[in-house]
């Protein structure tokens, strides 16, 4: 199976719930996927109750007991674009290291489902943005959007973002993280207008998530509904 990029509308959408979730489904499904977070601002250190990949590390049984900083490659204090909060460390990141290692460690995966820091636009370098990663790397990207007042114009211009680059997303999955949640007509409505609009098809919605010791079962069908697409 193909590498997977997560990227987002914005920051804050998501990203990682969803890659959660994909990465329970993927397994499920006999894969061998791997996770991995080029880029984590406003942690310390991969272990940090903040650090997204201890979130997934957490969640996925397949990977209680393993090192969730294999899954790290940069690591920044401040929550702040990576071009910054390097910065504000003495630090920066190398796009050769960057690209080297997210090939190293995706070896023998399958697939590697790699999480964008923050939207599309973000500066990771002075001279490269979250935008240019995604295609450098060539994994198709599936795009995780808030799914309530915003997310049209929000998710149409990340839409126009990747096809501008000659990118092709493979499907839009909005997650409704709001309480009280989202009016489910204006789900609807949000559904139809980006649909028609980028000819991309929002293929599932992801609710509000109480209990991740549960397993995600339920939201399979809107993986299988976004893997149907390559076929």
């Amino acid at each position: 199976m193909d590498n997977l990029f997560i990227v987002g509308t914005d920051t804050g959408v998501g990203k990682t719930v969803l890659s959660l979730a994909l990465m329970q489904y993927l397994y499920a499904r006999n894969h061998k996927p791997c996770y991995l977070k080029p880029a984590q601002t406003g942690c310390r250190d991969p272990y940090d109750t903040d650090s997204d990949a201890q979130f997934v590390y957490r969640y996925v049984g397949e990977l209680k007991g393993k090192d969730c900083a294999d899954a790290v490659i940069y690591c920044f204090k401040e929550a702040k674009a990576p071009y910054f909060a390097a910065r504000d460390e003495g630090k920066s990141i190398d796009p050769e290291f960057l690209l080297q290692e997210i090939e190293r460690r995706g070896e023998g995966c399958s697939p590697l489902v790699i999480e964008a820091a923050g939207g599309l636009m973000v500066p990771l370098t002075e001279n490269m943005i979250m935008v240019d990663l995604v295609a450098k790397t060539g994994a198709p990207p599936v795009i995780a959007a808030r799914a309530g007042l915003g997310t049209i114009n929000h998710t149409l211009l990340t839409v126009e973002a990747l096809k501008h680059r000659g990118i092709e997303p493979l499907g839009i999955i909005m997650i409704d993280a709001e309480k009280p949640q989202t009016d489910s007509r204006m789900i609807e409505e949000n559904r139809e207008a980006i649909t028609k609009a980028s000819g991309i098809p929002v293929v599932g919605v992801i609710p509000r998530i109480v209990n991740f010791l549960q397993p995600l079962v339920y939201l399979f069908p809107i993986f299988d509904r976004l893997f149907s697409r390559k076929s």
